[in-house]
């Protein structure tokens, strides 16, 4: 957890963050590299999607972001636990500077289980998101690879109903929190506290 999530592009918000992450400079230089925007639908690892991050004042801004770290060659990192991101060295930085939040629809999660014989099993499909929200904020982490701007989705223990069906979920945050988990001066370990583990609706 976290390897799928979904873009609507029909709800307002959304399409609008399409709309200024297509307009920057960034998008041409990761067009002109191969990669164009996924602007809709099931996101998968490696795509390029629109990401909220801190401007050069800390504000929050939309620039396009390319899914995964790369560790090491025809290796990537989609996933950063949040317990053990302030103290890991790939992480440490990153957690304490550069912090994103990636605007998805809803997240899709596999239930995970061990059959008769005790082997590890994956089975159903859910969409997940906060109850009453077109968008859930997913928290992440973001760097810097060959001049362009790479994520990885925060994840923490799973809690509640999720926890029946998979032991991970992402960190998410509400939408009024956003300015404050990508200002680089913010405390992110004090942040998690209001991050959100409850209200979300399985599918």
């Amino acid at each position: 957890m976290c390897t799928r999530f979904f873009i609507d592009k029909a709800e307002d918000e959304i399409a609008h963050m399409i709309g200024l992450a297509e307009g920057t400079p960034l998008m041409k230089r990761f067009i002109e590299a191969g990669d164009p925007l996924t602007a809709g639908g099931e996101v998968r690892p490696t795509d390029v999607v629109p990401v909220i991050a801190p401007d050069r004042k800390g504000k929050a801004a939309v620039y396009p972001m390319k899914w995964g770290f790369t560790v090491r060659e025809h290796s990537l990192l989609f996933n950063a636990r949040s317990e053990s991101a302030a103290s890991k060295p790939t992480f440490r930085e990153l957690w304490n500077s550069h912090r994103c939040v990636i605007p998805a629809s809803y997240y899709f999660e596999w239930k995970h289980y061990k059959d008769q014989g005790g082997k590890d099993r994956v089975g159903k499909k859910y969409t997940i998101q906060p109850v009453d929200s077109d968008i859930t904020w997913l928290c992440g982490l973001y760097r810097i690879e060959n001049d362009l701007p790479v994520f990885v989705v925060l994840t923490r223990d799973a809690v509640g109903e999720l926890a029946e069906i998979h032991d991970r979920m992402p960190v998410i945050v509400p939408k009024k929190m956003v300015g404050d988990w990508v200002r680089p001066e913010n405390d992110p370990s004090a942040m998690m506290r209001n991050t959100i583990t409850d209200g979300l609706i399985m599918i």
